[in-house]
């Protein structure tokens, strides 16, 4: 039997909708407090980073921990491509929400970074949901803390490379927590790599300091002209080159807006769901990943919840790579349909 599929069992209705009930990450265990933590210690926290006042155009992104949790259709546990029932061979948990008062981004920022930690040095995964992209900053400079500093790389999803040094007077800007990681040591620029860069921004001068920090980068003109496929392969070589631990950053504006319209900088031209959910998993797959986030879902523009599902099916996808990672090493394969990546 699977490692925790009796004890799931017992817990209410673990596949129930998620409109019924208390709103927590696909109905999980809700376990707030760091004790809580400690004495359960899960396989995956969810943790929530309800935070967009660094946002340079339309806010909303402090909506979308709440909206993943309660809005996202809940399409099952069960993964077809695997075939495995993801949460009986993955002890998942919610961890709450990090504290973010009102108009604070030192105190918010501070408090995320404090709340990721806590999971981090527990040795337990955090799958932190945005917020506006500013907070990888503090989150992944958490689990460098926890993992080791300089130690691990980073993979960025995005259509923007977030690494301009100042806008607008703020260094804390969701256009700068790349540029901070890099500053402070927690990320190396030789591991860091992004994926699905277009449109207008940057220019040049930051591309420059791009380079010479070695920061890697992956256009979408190049995804479109060599196909997703290639372009992760040598995406996460890249990444996990002479580090022990990967940490994986997925702004949702990475999809084309026809795909994804509730962000709040919207950039046509974008990776459409199944390319980006199926990277998703490979990344989890065969990497040492022990971080992620997902960034800048703003429910107040989206349509038909379009957005909060695909980000929603993004952190299933690193559910899912991992639960299979957890029955290869007990001896187990797929149930049907599935097969073996």
């Amino acid at each position: 039997m699977p490692p925790y599929a009796a004890r799931e069992a017992a817990v209410g209705n673990p596949d129930g909708p998620g409109y019924a009930g208390l709103a927590t990450f696909c109905g999980r265990p809700w376990l707030e407090s760091e004790a809580e933590l400690l004495a359960r210690r899960p396989d995956v926290a969810v943790v929530g980073a309800p935070f967009d006042v660094a946002t340079t155009h339309r806010p909303g992104a402090r909506f979308g921990p709440r909206a993943l949790r309660a809005s996202a259709y809940d399409p099952g546990t069960y993964h077809l491509d695997l075939g495995i029932e993801i949460f009986d061979w993955l002890d998942v948990v919610d961890a709450g929400d990090a504290h973010c008062p009102h108009g604070l981004t030192e105190a918010s920022h501070a408090n995320i970074r404090a709340k990721v930690h806590e999971v981090a040095r527990a040795g337990v995964f955090p799958l932190v949901l945005g917020g506006d992209h500013s907070i990888t900053w503090p989150a992944a400079t958490a689990v460098a803390e926890a993992v080791g500093w300089g130690e691990v790389g980073l993979l960025h999803f995005d259509a923007h490379a977030d690494t301009a040094d100042i806008i607008d007077g703020n260094l804390a800007s969701h256009g700068t927590p790349m540029r901070r990681l890099i500053e402070s040591g927690a990320i190396r620029g030789r591991n860091f790599v992004q994926v699905g860069l277009r449109g207008y921004w940057p220019p040049p001068d930051v591309f420059a300091w791009m380079r010479e920090n070695g920061l890697r980068w992956h256009l979408m003109h190049e995804v479109w002209d060599r196909g997703s496929r290639a372009v992760i392969a040598d995406a996460i070589a890249e990444a996990v080159d002479g580090c022990k631990a990967l940490y994986l950053s997925v702004d949702i504006d990475v999809l084309d807006p026809g795909f994804a319209p509730g962000t709040g900088t919207p950039e046509p031209g974008g990776m459409n769901p199944a390319d980006l959910l199926r990277a998703v998993r490979q990344i989890a797959l065969d990497t040492p990943l022990v971080a992620a986030d997902i960034v800048e879902v703003s429910p107040p523009f989206d349509h038909a919840d379009t957005t909060v599902n695909s980000a929603h099916r993004i952190a299933m996808e690193v559910f899912a790579a991992l639960a299979h990672r957890r029955r290869t090493a007990a001896g187990g394969t797929p149930d049907l349909p599935g097969t073996a990546p």
